[in-house]
């Protein structure tokens, strides 16, 4: 009986471990026939976490001093922005409508462009603490879920997610006066952010700043280092299989090859415990950065947090040293507009 129950279990075993087997080897070949599967896995916008949030109301995120707008960058395209301001304007925001919050954007206070990285939305709740860090120290921060996220509507691409920080970026300088302003990418928003500022600097509009977040060099490179890759990194062909279909999706997200354009200050943060852009990536596009004719007028800073803050991929918000760092980083141009 034991014999039979034994030769049971293993047939059963055996019969799992083929299918597996079998469920392994064809995922790369279903990936490399359908290219829009990996496009789905660099983007993710269809995860959206937390799920029950009403996109409208910010308020229900703890931010009362922040207006709900949409935009349309392109004919069938609309955007959902958050416009969140400086704590010293709180007060005054309470109940005030969308025409206030657009004219405050002229006050005496920096503006932040925020590009979030893949996944959830604009209400996700690490992006949502970092807002409320930005607004404590003085700055207005607005952000927006590219067409295909959140309650944005359009399809996601790379070429589309980038036109739509230019209108919104467009949108805040109409209204900005002569506040400085400064582009903040984290995640794949750091890809975003590179081709806006490349694309800013070519038609000599640079932002005042730059701050990258967790960046990479480039997606093949980030997409080679993902956790997600770990069980594939050796299989043969990877590249072939898992890289290239990025690339013929026409995403390259080349952090690398646009900071060689880009003419302004660039602040780049990483932790070193990042399981998700690994720290080494971060690393290595400052020293492209660093030693890049284009950024010879300009400061290059790379801030490491160490791998016992815990801070990983996405809680560097949470450094009690984030104020000095960004006081003494964007401090020259902000001393120069208040006085």
């Amino acid at each position: 009986m034991t014999i039979f129950m034994r030769y049971g279990l293993w047939f059963r075993l055996r019969k799992l471990i083929i299918w597996l087997l079998g469920v392994y080897i064809a995922i790369p070949f279903l990936v490399k026939l359908c290219p829009a599967i990996q496009a789905k896995l660099v983007f993710l916008n269809f995860v959206r976490v937390p799920y029950f949030i009403d996109l409208k109301r910010p308020q229900d995120q703890g931010l009362n001093h922040t207006c709900n707008y949409y935009l349309q960058p392109e004919e069938d395209v609309t955007i959902g922005v958050w416009h969140t301001v400086p704590a010293a304007l709180w007060k005054n925001a309470r109940g005030k409508d969308q025409l206030w919050f657009e004219d405050a954007l002229g006050s005496s206070h920096p503006v932040i462009l925020y590009l979030h990285g893949n996944a959830g939305t604009r209400g996700g709740d690490h992006r949502v603490e970092l807002y409320k860090v930005l607004s404590s120290l003085g700055y207005h921060v607005v952000t927006f879920d590219y067409r295909g996220w959140g309650d944005s509507i359009g399809s996601p691409s790379e070429r589309g997610m980038t036109y739509d920080a230019l209108h919104v970026f467009d949108w805040i300088k109409a209204r900005s006066g002569d506040n400085p302003v400064y582009i903040w990418g984290h995640s794949l928003g750091t890809g975003v952010a590179t081709n806006l500022v490349r694309r800013l600097c070519e038609r000599e509009t640079p932002p005042d700043a730059l701050i990258l977040e967790s960046p990479f060099t480039n997606i093949r490179e980030e997409a080679r280092s993902h956790p997600f890759s770990v069980i594939y990194r050796y299989f043969p062909g990877f590249d072939w299989f898992f890289l290239d279909p990025i690339t013929t999706s026409g995403i390259k997200f080349a952090n690398d090859e646009n900071v060689k354009y880009i003419s302004c200050s660039l602040l780049i943060l990483h932790a070193e415990d990042d399981p998700v852009v690994p720290f080494h990536l971060g690393k290595k596009l400052y020293n492209i950065a660093a030693t890049s004719r284009s950024f010879r007028d300009y400061k290059v800073q790379f801030v490491p947090f160490h791998t016992d803050l815990g801070y990983r991929h996405k809680y560097i918000y949470r450094s009690p040293e984030l104020p000095r760092i960004l006081r003494e980083f964007l401090g020259k141009s902000e001393h120069e507009h208040h006085h």
